[in-house]
């Protein structure tokens, strides 16, 4: 990978979702800074983006954390594994600070949310450029909160297992026996929400479906 002080001009990039809507989003909003950034290549899903970043290249890796099939954070440590050099920045909707965590124990460069602003994307792909790592201003307030709670020991549920709040508290209702509807009504949050919240709750836990979750929340200790 050539460092980015070998290449004047803009800042090239790769953009990877599941969504291509979302990639020609990106492209529209960035082209008024063409000058700035450029996008030089695009894939569908993190399976594709291993060919297209190998032959491109690019300076950034503009990556959605979590998309169907193999995830983001899973292309991240793939990526730096076969180049330790290779700057990859996530681009989210989730602003757990859980999920930002984990993209920077594996190696991710920035974790931005997808609410930024044009301008602000492309001066914090700037400042990655030149090898710093950009991570949005309210998810680093937040995480240095919580990393300092931890330090106290001041646990939520499920937080040793990698559980957000959130999912700590999902799981919580699961154990109570509520529907995925139930917990969606309690918690004020849509359907869809709780499944998500659910598969990346089944991830940490290793586990398939409630009923594992079940056990193994009783099992750890999680909840009695």
């Amino acid at each position: 990978m050539t460092s980015p002080s070998d290449r004047p001009g803009p800042v090239r990039i790769v953009l990877v979702d599941d969504h291509e809507m979302v990639i020609e989003g990106l492209k529209a909003m960035l082209t008024a800074f063409a000058s700035r950034v450029t996008v030089v290549g695009q894939a569908v899903g993190a399976e594709k983006a291993m060919d297209v970043i190998a032959d491109l290249d690019p300076d950034i890796v503009l990556c959605d954390v979590r998309m169907q099939g193999s995830s983001g954070l899973d292309l991240c440590q793939r990526l730096r594994e076969r180049d330790p050099g290779r700057r990859v920045v996530m681009l989210s909707v989730y602003d757990d600070e859980q999920y930002l965590f984990q993209a920077l124990r594996v190696g991710a460069a920035g974790y931005l949310l997808k609410s930024i602003s044009s301008e602000e994307l492309v001066r914090q792909l700037e400042f990655v450029h030149t090898g710093a790592t950009a991570i949005d201003p309210v998810m680093a307030a937040r995480a240095v909160d919580t990393a300092a709670r931890l330090q106290r020991d001041e646990f939520w549920p499920g937080a040793r297992q990698g559980l957000t709040q959130r999912e700590s508290e999902i799981l919580a209702l699961v154990v109570n026996g509520l529907s995925n509807r139930a917990i969606a009504a309690k918690l004020v949050i849509g359907d869809e929400t709780v499944k998500t919240h659910l598969s990346s709750l089944y991830r940490k836990l290793g586990v398939s479906d409630r009923t594992g979750a079940v056990a193994t929340a009783l099992r750890e200790g999680i909840y009695q």
